[in-house]
């Protein structure tokens, strides 16, 4: 990954070159900024340590399929990226062991991930790794498991608290649950028996 080093006085003005001279937009690098305390009679200037996503993206790539042929896997990707975010989905001979039980060793793939990009250059990018659609059926599953809740609780009047999930799956459920009418959503406990309650609405 190469990594590109920009200074000056003015945090806009930095930022205006470090676009313009790798002829990219806010959202197609990470930065990591830094003020720079100066000497006597100088002023602090900033400084930004800036790298292309899509150079994170293909080195993650990189990592991955050493990682992954080590473990006898052979792995295919499929790539995107959407505000600032990079996803890789991952086709495997064999998914059941890329996936691990509920989801732990891919789970455990994207904390790796995140730390080897930044032991790299200091910041840590948003990453979605998946196995095929795995996720995706998740979130279609807890997207209908938590309606099907939800309209218990409005019939009801009584709350029911859902199982421990980790931050990624809470927030599946408070977005799909957000406009859903009768109820309201609240995360309780301490990681990682953290959990969401479903309530009914006071109105």
């Amino acid at each position: 990954m190469e990594v590109y080093v920009y200074e000056g006085k003015n945090e806009e003005l930095v930022l205006e070159k470090a676009l313009t001279d790798l002829n990219v937009t806010e959202n197609d690098i990470l930065i990591k900024k830094e003020k720079v305390k100066g000497g006597l009679f100088k002023g602090e200037t900033f400084k930004f340590t800036v790298i292309k996503l899509s150079d994170v993206q293909t080195s993650i790539k990189d990592f991955l399929k050493e990682l992954l042929n080590k473990m006898d896997l052979e792995v295919e990707f499929e790539s995107s990226m959407r505000e600032k975010q990079i996803n890789i989905k991952m086709f495997s001979n064999n998914n059941a062991i890329l996936i691990g039980k509920g989801g732990q060793t891919l789970s455990a793939l994207t904390t790796i991930v995140k730390q080897y990009v930044y032991n790299q250059i200091g910041i840590y990018p948003y990453i979605n790794l998946d196995v095929e659609n795995y996720k995706d059926k998740q979130v279609m599953h807890l997207e209908r498991l938590a309606k099907n809740i939800a309209r218990e609780v409005r019939s009801t009047k009584n709350p029911v608290t859902m199982e421990n999930m980790n931050a990624y799956e809470r927030r599946i459920v408070h977005n799909v649950l957000t406009d859903f009418k009768g109820v309201i959503t609240e995360s309780e406990g301490e990681e990682p028996n953290r959990h969401v309650v479903v309530k009914p609405s006071e109105e």
